[in-house]
């Protein structure tokens, strides 16, 4: 299996396939992934419109019980980075974000997407899969705003691996020279209207999301795609493959569940010899005003 070699983040002079860094196995970069792809759902009717909804994520159904993470403790420096003062994409109070920066122009991504979403499957409800489109530069861009508009009209959960399907597998969207136009012809067959997308693919709203990607992936110290970044805390690194990496990420989500469900520490007991500090005494009455 090759190493996972990775690279400096160069945000505005990467080429379009830089954005993936990382390999599983030797790939040309119109590799297929791994393990095909579940068939994405029914594409909705052309004039079907495309309403604004909450930004979503692929419905899971969570494992009833966390399995205990397989294989020796991951080794901080080697398998996983320390991130300082990390802060998670989304957070959620009580659950345990697992993001991946990923890029649909990267074969690599592809080849892990099916393996992480069996991943995702054996998942409990406390852990919570954020995907991040990295806005690397060059040719990542159009299709980093391509996910987030997905995402804000509600079209994800539908359009997610068909995305991987149609540059990786049918090549139908060139990632070196796609359009706009051709980003709103692939979402009009999943019910947007191509205009709607386009304006929308095209606004301040989506520039702001690949702004907050951006600053997400520097903080993180995210070089490569994919990428596992644990609860804003932990940055997976490993080199021995994407099983690997999934391996990693359990220990470290296993680490923040005990950390959540640890009871708060009680005040220190006084040394010996040292006495306890005295309750305050009540605060006695006023006295009465003069005159």
């Amino acid at each position: 299996m090759a190493s996972l070699s990775r690279f400096p983040l160069m945000l505005t002079a990467l080429v379009a396939l830089a954005a993936c860094n990382k390999t599983e196995t030797p790939a040309d970069t119109a590799a297929a992934p791994s393990a095909p792809m579940a068939d994405a759902a029914a594409p909705a009717a052309d004039s079907a419109p495309a309403a604004p909804a909450a930004p979503e994520e692929p419905a899971i159904q969570p494992a009833a019980v966390a399995t205990p993470p397989s294989g020796p403790a991951p080794v901080a420096g080697t398998d996983f980075q320390e991130i300082p003062a990390g802060q998670a994409y989304e957070p959620v109070a009580g659950k345990i974000e697992v993001a991946e920066v990923f890029s649909y122009t990267c074969p690599h991504c592809a080849q892990f997407e099916p393996q992480l979403l069996d991943w995702r499957k054996k998942q409990t409800a406390d852990v919570k899969f954020t995907p991040v489109a990295g806005p690397f530069g060059g040719n990542p861009i159009p299709f980093a705003k391509a996910f987030y508009t997905a995402q804000t009209l509600g079209l994800l959960e539908k359009t997610h691996e068909a995305m991987f399907r149609a540059v990786h597998i049918e090549q139908t969207l060139p990632y070196q020279s796609v359009t706009d136009q051709q980003f709103g012809d692939f979402y009009a067959k999943y019910g947007a209207k191509p205009a709607d997308f386009i304006g929308t693919m095209n606004s301040f709203a989506i520039n702001a999301k690949l702004k907050r990607a951006e600053q997400f992936m520097q903080r993180s110290g995210v070089s490569a795609s994919p990428s596992l970044v644990i609860n804003g805390k932990y940055l997976v690194t490993t080199e021995k493959g994407f099983a690997d990496m999934l391996r990693v990420a359990d220990h470290l989500v296993a680490r923040e569940r005990a950390a959540m469900q640890a009871p708060a520490a009680a005040p220190a007991a006084p040394a010996d010899g040292a006495s306890a500090p005295a309750p305050a005494a009540a605060a006695a009455p006023a006295a009465p005003a003069k005159g």
